[in-house]
């Protein structure tokens, strides 16, 4: 069971789909990701506040829902799996968010094309997925990542981690086996 760490929909819990596949990020990273989203140097105000989030790699939709939760103006799901995109539909209807959201079926490796682009991005690939870099590019050639927006990544504590080109790391932590990345989009687009 995973729990909304704050906001609106503080305490709400989402019931992940049974099976493995589904691997949400912990609660103690997820407030941490939070925290530094929150306070730290990457925007005088919480970068979630107002703004247009993508949550690929959707899963559970934790990640969107906490930042929706805590004032995001709207969220986009991308998900494949069609168990996960219809509990996820669910929480959101019961939730009663969603004029405030969209959930996609999709590959973060092969996107549909954006409606228009989002502020934040969270990529969180399937455990052992080393794929997180790749689908930065493949979203950011889609249209789905804004000018100096910021991405935030979770890939396994060892994994190797080369930016895509455009975007530069900012900031990285690690908590357990997993390792948080912080990047911003370059404003001058390569094309």
């Amino acid at each position: 069971m995973i729990r909304i760490i704050a906001g609106r929909h503080r305490g709400r819990r989402i019931e992940p789909p049974p099976g493995e596949r589904i691997r949400p990020t912990s609660e103690r990273a997820r407030e941490a990701m939070f925290d530094i989203l929150a306070h730290g140097r990457f925007a005088p105000r919480p970068v979630y506040q107002d703004a247009r989030v993508l949550d690929a790699f959707a899963g559970t939709g934790a990640l969107g829902l906490e930042a929706l939760s805590r004032g995001a103006r709207f969220a986009s799901f991308l998900e494949r799996d069609r168990a996960a995109r219809l509990a996820l539909s669910r929480v959101i209807e019961a939730w009663g968010e969603t004029r405030n959201c969209a959930v996609l079926a999709g590959d973060a490796l092969k996107p549909p094309r954006a409606a228009g682009p989002c502020d934040l991005v969270f990529l969180d690939p399937p455990y052992g997925d080393e794929t997180a870099a790749a689908a930065l590019a493949a979203l950011d050639a889609a249209g789905w990542v804004a000018d100096e927006a910021l991405a935030v990544a979770e890939v396994p504590a060892r994994a190797a981690f080369a930016p895509p080109a455009g975007f530069a790391l900012l900031d990285e932590r690690r908590y357990g086996a997993a390792r948080i990345l912080f990047l911003r989009r370059d404003q001058a687009r390569n094309g």
